[in-house]
């Protein structure tokens, strides 16, 4: 059994470790690995895709970065309790025309017993930007961790 810590029920020290973990991975855009944080039966929900397993998520992330170009996320703690954790996120990216977009959204997850998240449900809303508008660049440093992001 494939054991990833932290494991539920979690604390606010152990659900911020877990947004950071993924904030990390999913930084990477690398849909291995990104993958393995979640049951071999996750369920997704992402915008108006519905998925399940991890090689459907390797499937919906690597087309996700083939069109997401420079891709750039953070992600905060929202709210925790038990297994499940509650997560806004931001992230930057431009499209195969030059665009520029910042998504917003919300994520629920809920884990198992060793801590792979078995669903992931994420609602996101994309806006236009100009280049000079950008404020999220790679992954985040370390000195910027758990600040927590603008609205806008």
């Amino acid at each position: 059994m494939t054991v990833r810590p932290p494991l539920p029920p979690f604390t606010a020290e152990t659900a911020a470790q877990k947004v950071q973990a993924a904030e990390d991975a999913w930084n990477t855009r690398d849909p291995q690995k990104v993958s393995l944080a979640y049951t071999l039966d996750s369920v997704w929900r992402n915008r108006d895709t519905f998925v399940t397993g991890r090689d459907a998520i390797v499937e919906l992330l690597t087309k996700k970065w083939e069109r997401e170009h420079e891709y750039a996320l953070r992600k905060d703690l929202w709210a925790y309790d038990g297994n499940r954790i509650a997560v806004r996120f931001q992230y930057e990216c431009r499209d195969a025309d030059g665009q520029w977009w910042r998504s917003y959204g919300n994520e629920l997850w809920e884990f198992d017993e060793s801590g792979l998240m078995a669903r992931r449900e994420a609602s996101i809303n994309d806006v236009p930007i100009t280049e000079s508008e950008r404020r999220i660049f790679g992954p985040r440093p370390e000195a910027e961790r758990r600040i927590p992001l603008p609205v806008r």
